[in-house]
């Protein structure tokens, strides 16, 4: 196996050294077109990521991020089209590449790639990568990019295991290393990925996705440095910090001083069916200063619900962003300005070797939890809880396609927010950006299924002043014998109503026979097998209301009625 038949041939960065450039000091017009440059060249290397993956779920999904960070480990720029889950995660991961090679060990065209939960990663299947930028022959500036790769091992061939009790059954698990040189790919690395992996091809696709994001923001970031100079281009980060300091310090000095505080449960952990878990915070408003504490929360189990940090902390600064002026960049000011605290040993920080695979659910009750207690700062701003996504894979292998994989998610309904209905189908929470349902089409053509259903779910709003946002449902036949993994929440506790506002209705998972009959299944339960012809039955959790449903206005009531959101019996008109 070598670099070139792997089409790992993606140049890197040259060293810059020049120094006769523009001035960007003491010019807003030209920082101000640098701060935009930089925010570009993230999200150009997150379009490039989409675009070269070879998974359905990448390519339609936009489940990615990318990121410019510099040699302080301090995020300078995030991309925001893509996955708004991943905001921290690229910032959190950095400092264990830089742990385990120091700068000085490092040359240009070198390539990291590591995905472990427990310093700074996601789980399994997010692959983090970066690549360093050269500045005056030291490694100055740094590329990053990730996606949910295809299959990397573990109990379930999408990296949904929602029975797993060990990190280990995730997939495969890699420290910092060296993945490429300027020789090409480092082939022992590509060795051991390539043979845990059910689908070896779309995988490295992934991964050649990955890399070349990295190179194409790198080259970007070079561009600029020869452009505004060494020192030109340095200031004009700082001066990007600085702005962004400015902004988020202002929109938090808005906040009431006070303490407040907030929870959310879990259905279950996917082992004990009948047993919740809680997120709980802490808000202390100080001046211009957010601390977020989850001291309280539940201890980590053996299960997948944990969370690893950097994934809390991406929950944490999006909840609390979502009370602010969404224009501020994103990017290392708006961490410094909200302190986050993780007990240590709980659902938020666990320790090894306790899984986080499904890290999303407990992330999104710790994001509710701070909408919760926010509410009470901002009652301008509260909100109802939100439908989960609810994330689903279907697997098989056939004489004629080999092993195949669909995984995807649907979304729930958002809660209501003060003044207006929640949105329908759209409950993605962080995990929104240019995260898209994907298309029928594209898994018709590439995969043996059928999609026989996408529709709303009248009445699953939850009532109020303001109604909760619609559910789906979803049906899809397998047309060959398969086994379907499912991760939902919401589903046993359904997205509960504020101010009065009644929950939105529960969604569930089932399989339906091809006589119709249906079996109802666990909302995390794993290698569930089906038949050809049987078919996947997905129907997601409406938000919850805001208000009392008495204070709703008439004429909404009539407009949901004619546009067949709601019934005329649940209103009362029937």
């Amino acid at each position: 196996m070598t670099g070139a038949s792997l089409g790992f041939g993606v140049a890197g960065a040259q060293d810059v050294c020049s120094t006769d450039a523009k001035t960007v000091e003491g010019d807003p017009l030209t920082a101000e077109i640098v701060r935009r440059a930089i925010a570009v060249a993230a999200e150009e290397a997150s379009i490039v990521v989409v675009r070269g993956a070879y998974s359905v779920y990448i390519v339609e999904g936009a489940d990615a991020a990318a990121a410019i960070l510099d040699a302080r480990g301090r995020l300078v720029a995030n991309s925001v089209a893509t996955s708004l889950a991943h905001s921290a995660s690229l910032r959190c991961s950095l400092p264990a590449v830089l742990e385990t090679f120091p700068p000085d060990t490092m040359s240009p065209g070198d390539v990291f790639v590591t995905n472990d939960v427990y310093r700074g990663g996601i789980h399994a299947n997010d692959l983090l990568v970066f690549r360093p930028v050269f500045v005056g022959g030291s490694p100055t500036y740094f590329t990053g990019t990730l996606i949910h790769v295809a299959d990397l091992g573990g109990l379930s061939a999408g990296g949904m295991a929602a029975d797993a009790t060990e990190v280990y059954l995730e997939g495969v698990q890699l420290p910092p290393v060296r993945l490429y040189t300027s020789a090409g790919i480092v082939d022992d690395v590509a060795r051991i990925v390539v043979h845990n992996s059910r689908q070896p091809h779309r995988l490295m696709g992934d991964v050649r996705a990955l890399v070349a994001g990295t190179a194409v923001a790198a080259r970007r970031v070079t561009e600029l440095v020869e452009r505004y100079g060494v020192d030109g281009f340095a200031g004009a980060v700082d001066d990007l910090l600085d702005y962004t300091a400015r902004r988020m310090r202002a929109e938090l000095a808005a906040f009431p001083d006070g303490v407040y505080a907030g929870e959310y449960p879990i259905d279950d952990d996917g082992i004990d069916l009948d047993r919740e878990h809680w997120i709980r915070v802490t808000v202390t408003a100080d001046g211009d200063h957010v601390i977020v504490d989850f001291d309280g929360t539940d201890p980590q189990v053996p299960a997948s619900i944990n969370c690893g940090f950097s994934q809390v902390v991406s929950g944490a600064i999006y909840a609390v962003r979502c009370f602010l002026d969404p224009t501020i960049p994103m990017n290392e000011a708006c961490f410094d300005a909200v302190e986050i605290r993780l007990p240590p040993h709980t659902l938020v920080n666990p320790d090894p070797p306790h899984p986080c695979g499904g890290r999303y659910i407990g992330v999104s009750a710790a994001i509710e939890a701070i909408y919760r207690a926010l509410s009470q700062a901002r009652p301008d701003h509260a909100v109802g809880a939100s439908g989960l996504l609810h994330p689903f894979s279907l697997a098989g292998r056939s004489a004629e396609r080999g092993p195949w994989l669909h995984m995807a998610f649907d979304f729930g309904g958002c809660g209501a927010r003060r003044g207006s209905d929640g949105p329908d189908a759209s409950g993605g929470l962080f995990g929104g950006g240019r995260n898209l349902v994907p298309q029928v089409e594209p898994i018709e053509a590439a995969l043996p299924v059928l999609i026989e259903t996408i529709a709303l779910i009248p009445d699953s709003g939850g009532r109020g002043r303001w109604r909760g946002g619609l559910g789906t449902r979803t049906v899809i036949r397998v047309l060959e014998d398969a086994v379907v993994d499912t991760r939902g929440d919401r589903l046993r506790f359904p997205p509960a109503g504020t101010g009065g506002g009644e929950p939105g209705r529960p969604g569930g998972y089932a399989r339906r026979r091809a006589d119709g009959t249906e079996q109802a299944l666990a909302g995390k339960s794993s290698a569930v097998r089906f038949s050809a012809g049987d078919a996947l039955v997905m129907e997601t959790s409406g938000g919850g209301g805001l208000g009392p449903p008495g204070e709703r206005d008439p004429d909404a009531i009539a407009r949901d009625v004619e546009a067949q959101r709601v019934s005329a019996v649940c209103t009362g008109l029937g």
